[in-house]
């Protein structure tokens, strides 16, 4: 029967079956195909800053943070790995490279409640085995206030994407939230952007990449952080989408899609009703 290789076809000899597939690995070597995420990066250049906008409950985005993590890492292209899931002026860059998972979570005041360590460890500890600091990049609980109260924030972005971001804030409160409320906490998540922004900036590197771990509304290049990063840095905005794009999505929003596995649906406003 004969043995196919790629295009190459041998006939082997019934004594010497073992010999010819040896033969035939050597005759028809090629480079190895690249795994998927290699090749996405690959289609994305040499951007300062890599923006990687996941759903928070969807597993396979945060094996993907992971696999980018450590892809760029053995490229010698990863500058530093910035969080959301953690608050900026937390950082691992004291830390040895064979700092315990511990320490780690120590240094980055780690809220495991919030952001279960066994999803987004693997890539947290990938740059700190590599020598990579891992930087917090979101607005800390303690400044959300001042924030709230911050009108000068009303600026940082044009005035349709201000309005579609209070629309969002609606939605992301299952539209229960007091209208009073809406454009405070409309301020915050601008704050957070700015915030992850300002890490990002910081930690740039000529001819290497930060990447940004954070969740796909943080990522949209028309409301998030996008509007806050310096015209002088390069960066590529990448939504990470279970079951594919979605309909509005377009380069408006993310340079590009990286479609995953669908994971079932979550109606995270079932059961919830307004305070009385």
């Amino acid at each position: 029967m004969p043995l196919t290789l790629l295009n190459c076809t041998h006939r082997p000899h019934a004594y010497a079956a073992a010999l010819t597939l040896v033969l035939a690995l050597t005759a028809c070597a090629t480079t190895p195909p690249q795994p998927p995420t290699a090749i996405r990066l690959q289609a994305l250049g040499q951007p300062d800053l890599l923006l990687l906008g996941e759903q928070h409950d969807a597993p396979e985005h945060q094996q993907i943070h992971a696999e980018v993590v450590q892809t760029l890492a053995q490229q010698g292209r990863l500058a530093a790995l910035a969080l959301e899931m953690a608050d900026t002026g937390t950082s691992t860059a004291g830390l040895s490279r064979e700092a315990s998972e511990e320490a780690v979570q120590k240094a980055l005041q780690w809220n495991d409640k919030g952001w279960p360590w066994k999803h987004y460890g693997p890539a947290v500890m990938a740059a700190v085995r590599a020598g990579v600091p891992v930087l917090g990049a979101n607005l800390p609980r303690a400044r959300m206030r001042e924030a709230m109260a911050d009108a000068t924030l009303d600026a940082r972005l044009p005035p349709p994407a201000l309005l579609a971001q209070q629309d969002a804030i609606r939605t992301g409160h299952c539209k229960l939230l007091p209208e009073t409320q809406t454009l405070p906490m409309t301020r915050i998540q601008v704050a957070k952007d700015m915030s992850m922004a300002r890490t990002l900036e910081q930690a740039a590197q000529p001819g290497k990449v930060v990447v940004l771990m954070a969740g796909s509304g943080h990522v949209d290049r028309s409301l998030g952080v996008p509007q806050h990063l310096p015209a002088t840095l390069s960066h590529k905005a990448v939504g990470l989408r279970a079951g594919g794009a979605r309909p509005g999505d377009s380069p408006a929003l993310f340079d590009s899609i990286w479609a995953t596995k669908p994971v079932e649906p979550k109606d995270y406003c079932a059961g919830v009703a307004p305070k009385k």
